[in-house]
């Protein structure tokens, strides 16, 4: 793992406390738990509060517009806080804090730092530059020709943990500012990343999510293997229960990555999250997302032919500029050819650096609003009639927790990545058990142990 230490940062908490809020992706909530344990290890405890805290950090997300306003909101709740404890230090990391960087700190004196996405292994250093040199700076840096290798912190592994097997983007679609705020693409080494998984499991995880923004064109940098090489390695070289992957692009979507699924569907389950973005080739093709309706259309069928009992969930972005009823009502009709269990719609946000930022067809707002309520609409509709194939079933849960709104009932997963809440002592949490489905709804289902 790459860490510096130096006198500055050794040992440097001396048990303060420290409070992370998290915007955005499921990146992000990996990164805020490596930002936990490399502060633990130099001394500083999480706070479970801003009122206790002695560093705040905002690890925040730029995908959609206005993220910078909301950031420097939050900041401003802060200043009682930083009136009654001076000692508080506030800083903003995540994809805000590498696309705006120093901008931030003359925006607002009750910041103290700014830190990228390719800094966060360097936060203990940080936190004692500005305590020690009583300075405000920002920490910016990408290291694009830096070797991605890392160790998958966690501090107190529970039943399912994150992996992320590579940061950064190549694809530089349209209208995605990732490729500006996380650097181009690089993969960990598969050898490393069999160690993390194998390692978690000794540590009591029982599932793994392995992370990209593009997992599909992983590639190990020795040259050892693919994203499906490293599917078959985790699954034949580790103890892991299950395996789950996100996010997976339709281009790079091949026949060898169906035959893993198919073959090695014991462990990596019945779904896969694969964004469309727009039924429409001609938007598809502005959007640079590298394949058409058709070729989408082609290979999801593909996959329903060799497992049947597949899921799907996507993404659309509605409003894209020069989106016309038109290319919106192809981009319905997808919900009916594929049939999705899930859809995340969003309606489109201009965003710096990107190409579609320049685009001169833009969408009247009142338009995005409309097409995104029709959008759900629809598939509120449609996820009834699908989820209705899960009643009276019983499926291997792989038992979570705790719900989250009824600490009473424990959840789990199906292997369609369908939660599933039902009555039971706490002992079962990390095995896995049988569970017929009483009530089935659209984001979740009700069941009972058999």
């Amino acid at each position: 793992m790459k860490q510096i230490m130096t006198e500055k940062n050794q040992n440097s908490g001396h048990g303060d406390r420290v409070y992370i809020t998290t915007y955005g992706c499921q990146m992000n909530d990996h990164d805020t738990e490596r930002m936990y344990s490399l502060l633990e290890m130099n001394k500083y405890l999480q706070a479970t509060s801003p009122e206790e805290a002695d560093v705040i950090i905002i690890n925040s997300c730029s995908v959609r517009e206005k993220p910078v306003h909301k950031v420097m909101s939050e900041v401003g709740t802060y200043r009682p806080l930083k009136e009654k404890n001076p000692k508080l230090k506030i800083g903003i990391g995540g994809c805000v804090g590498q696309q705006e960087g120093k901008k931030l700190l003359s925006q607002t004196k009750l910041l103290d730092f700014v830190f990228g996405t390719d800094t966060i292994d360097q936060l203990p250093q940080i936190i004692s530059e500005v305590r020690v040199d009583k300075k405000r700076a920002a920490w910016t840096k990408v290291g694009h020709r830096d070797a991605y290798q890392i160790q998958t912190l966690v501090r107190n592994p529970k039943v399912s943990a994150f992996v992320t097997i590579t940061k950064g983007c190549d694809n530089f679609c349209s209208f995605c500012v990732v490729p500006f705020t996380r650097g181009r693409e690089k993969s960990r080494l598969l050898s490393e990343l069999i160690k993390d998984v194998q390692s978690l499991v000794e540590r009591g995880v029982k599932e793994v999510t392995l992370l990209g923004q593009n997992v599909n064109s992983y590639k190990s940098p020795d040259g050892n293997g693919g994203f499906t090489d490293l599917l078959r390695a985790v699954c034949e070289e580790t103890n892991i229960e299950r395996v789950r992957f996100t996010t997976s692009h339709p281009k790079d979507f091949d026949e060898d990555l169906i035959s893993v699924l198919v073959k090695y569907q014991n462990k990596l389950g019945h779904f896969v999250h694969l964004p469309v973005q727009s039924g429409s080739t001609r938007i598809l093709e502005l959007m640079n997302r590298g394949y058409t309706r058709e070729e989408y259309i082609h290979k999801a069928k593909r996959l329903k032919e060799e497992l049947p009992e597949v899921a799907f969930s996507t993404d659309i972005i509605v409003g894209f500029p020069g989106e016309t009823d038109e290319d919106f009502d192809m981009t319905l009709s997808m919900l009916e050819e594929i049939g999705y269990e899930n859809v995340y719609g969003f309606k489109y946000s201009p965003r710096p650096f990107t190409k579609a930022l320049k685009f001169t067809e833009q969408v009247a707002e009142s338009v995005k609003e409309e097409r995104l309520a029709k959008l759900i609409e629809l598939q509120d509709r449609l996820g009834f009639d699908f989820c209705k194939r899960y009643d009276g079933k019983i499926f291997p849960i792989l038992v979570e927790g705790p719900s989250r709104t009824n600490k009473e009932v424990l959840t789990g997963r199906t292997t369609h990545n369908k939660v599933i809440n039902f009555e039971g002592p706490s002992s079962l949490i990390g095995k896995t058990i049988d569970v017929r489905v009483l009530k089935a709804q659209p984001f979740s289902l009700r069941g009972e142990v058999v």
